[in-house]
């Protein structure tokens, strides 16, 4: 027996499922395709009460074969049985006690919105064959009429994982002006050519099988489950991981049915079945399919998928995301490739080439496309910390120790008012908030480290996940790959270009991305780090290098005047230099015999060789 998974935070118990015939203009529901629909039912439910003001709406676009029911027990005394039971309650990722969610299911569904398998009211008969073809945006559209007919003209949020996704994306390129911010996770702008054969060829099993009677079979002896549960056969394999699968089930068979006989092994095989326990499990995810959900509505729903397109909608994703006012933010699993990350950072670059900050996380995922439903455990507490910036609320100014202090407020005097900032290797954003705060610049933060990601998140900044010492694509080249050109005014590196594997290539990406960069580093021609290794022949350790050889995070260790040379002789002009030193002797050595040797930390601004020095 499975054991039952223990979430963060409490579940909001007994939800009601809510029907809501929508005040539809005369003539009825006009589609996108030219159908119209002369009634329209939308189920939906809600957790969490909405303030008078109605100013912390959280609606949440379902994926593909989901339906209202998000969170909590659908029937008094059941246990929860939301389809996102984790992410949202009391004190999950999007917490009842503050917000109110909305879920509904979606037009063409099968679980109590007007859908192929519900009544036309000009004929007494389910729609079958003649439900008129839908798109997203009939689905969004749906979704905001059920809102504005509730009385709410603006959500806080809208989030959605994968076909819930694209819906965010279609309401905040087509309806900007009711949405705050917009979270969208493992999902893209348009469907690759992989994954749309997969859907073909699910619907073309539903087609084929004889009872689907070109969608007429409602009343009919049987329905098309044959075709139907194949279909989910074959999408169920695109939402796991090859990884998932041979872990979970590898090549391993079902004992109990070798067990059973020769005969029933006979007949298995002229079936062509085997005994292989992946096999049975496929056969278990179809069974409960087919019990839940309507053929129609899946042969609509993944059309209408199939046929969404931001690119092909408005010329170019470009165009499409200069439409977004919303605050943005974007995640993607590292085992999908349903929904591949790269189409997460093509959106996300869009976004930063457009000059609009976003926020996105590459998370550790290896199960697949499902994990966002299923593993949840790092993408709640983004989503948490996301959503309370978007609040307006007072957070503590942070306790810098003087060497921090000193050398923020010089990165911070050298950035213009109201500068776009790139702060590569961000940390926990204090940096960033900082130069907000003082300097009203627009701050991009990206570093590795999730946890201090996540506290950066928590500080209000739009902050990046990424492995910056990698890259894409090239495990030997630091590649900011998801950062256009041009697309910054600053870059800084604090602390971080000596952590580097190649901080040359660091430096030329810098002032790919922006006019110019601030670095910041630890000066090894310190008199005292001189000193120790001149008199005690090993490595320094002083409270400007304050942690053993073999466990600093610094792989290259050097001197200003090292650094003046580097830009030297790779056409890189520095600008101004500003040495720190905290101790009183630092800085007479500093003003005596210069900043090579007085000056425990250096800021540094370096433009390219051919911009002007006045370019500022």
């Amino acid at each position: 027996m499975a054991r039952k998974r223990e979430y963060v935070g409490k579940s909001v118990g007994l939800v009601e499922r809510r029907l809501l015939t929508l005040s539809l203009p005369e003539g009825g529901f006009k589609l996108e395709h030219g159908g119209i629909l002369p009634a329209v039912t939308v189920a939906y439910e809600m957790c969490g009460q909405i303030r008078d003001e109605m100013d912390n709406v959280v609606f949440i676009c379902h994926a593909l074969t989901g339906d209202s029911h998000v969170a909590g027990s659908s029937s008094e005394g059941a246990e929860p049985d939301g389809w996102w039971e984790g992410m949202v309650g009391s004190g999950r990722g999007i917490d009842t006690d503050k917000y109110c969610v909305i879920c509904a299911n979606i037009l063409g569904g099968c679980r109590g919105t007007t859908g192929p398998s519900s009544i036309d009211p000009d004929t007494n008969e389910p729609y079958g064959s003649r439900f008129p073809e839908i798109t997203v945006r009939d689905i969004v559209r749906v979704h905001l009429m059920l809102l504005e007919q509730l009385g709410i003209k603006k959500v806080f949020a809208a989030v959605g994982g994968s076909f819930g996704g694209m819906q965010v994306l279609d309401w905040a390129t087509e309806a900007p002006d009711t949405l705050e911010n917009a979270i969208v996770i493992a999902s893209a702008p348009s469907l690759s050519a992989q994954a749309l054969a997969f859907d073909i060829i699910g619907r073309r099993a539903i087609t084929h099988d004889p009872s689907w009677q070109h969608g007429d079979y409602y009343r009919k002896e049987s329905a098309p489950d044959t075709g139907l549960g194949q279909a989910r056969r074959i999408a169920h394999i695109t939402y796991l991981s090859d990884e998932l699968m041979n872990v979970k089930f590898g090549r391993d068979r079902r004992p109990e049915l070798e067990a059973r006989g020769r005969e029933f092994l006979e007949n298995a095989r002229r079936d062509f079945r085997t005994t292989f326990q992946i096999e049975s499990y496929l056969d278990h995810q179809a069974q409960k399919f087919v019990q839940r959900f309507d053929a129609n509505s899946y042969l609509h729903i993944t059309r209408a998928m199939d046929e969404f397109d931001l690119v092909e909608r408005h010329s170019s994703l470009k165009q499409a995301f200069s439409r977004v006012k919303c605050n943005v933010m974007l995640a993607s699993l590292s085992g999908d490739w349903l929904f591949n990350p790269e189409q997460s950072e093509l959106m996300a670059r869009t976004l930063l080439e457009l000059g609009h900050p976003v926020t996105y996380f590459n998370l550790e995922a290896p199960a697949g496309h499902d994990a966002f439903l299923t593993h949840i455990d790092q993408l709640w507490p983004v989503v948490k910390s996301f959503l309370a910036n978007g609040r307006p609320r007072e957070i503590p100014p942070d306790e810098l120790e003087p060497a921090k202090e000193k050398a923020y407020a010089a990165v911070a005097g050298m950035v213009a008012e109201g500068a776009r900032i790139l702060d590569i290797g961000c940390a926990r954003g204090r940096l960033m908030r900082l130069l907000r705060e003082r300097r009203g610049a627009k701050c991009v933060g990206i570093d590795i480290d999730y946890p201090s990601v996540l506290e950066a998140l928590g500080r209000g900044c739009a902050v990046i996940l990424d492995d910056m010492r990698s890259g894409s694509g090239s495990t030997d080249s630091e590649n900011f790959f998801m950062v256009p050109d041009g697309s910054f005014d600053t870059v800084i590196l604090s602390e971080t270009i000596q952590v580097m594997k190649r901080p040359l290539k660091v430096l030329q990406e810098a002032l790919r991305i922006a006019k110019s960069v601030i670095v910041t580093f630890p000066n090894f021609g310190y008199v005292t780090t001189r000193s120790q290794l001149f008199f005690n022949g090993h490595m320094p350790v002083d409270e400007h290098l304050p942690l053993q050889w073999y466990n600093t995070p610094n792989i290259h260790l050097f001197t200003l005047r090292d650094f003046r040379n580097l830009c030297r002789d790779n056409g890189m002009v520095i600008r101004e230099v500003v040495p720190l030193s905290v101790s009183h002797f630092g800085s007479i050595l500093t003003r005596i015999l210069g900043p090579n040797v007085g000056a425990e930390h250096l800021v540094v601004k370096v433009e390219r060789g051919d911009v002007p020095a006045d370019m500022d």
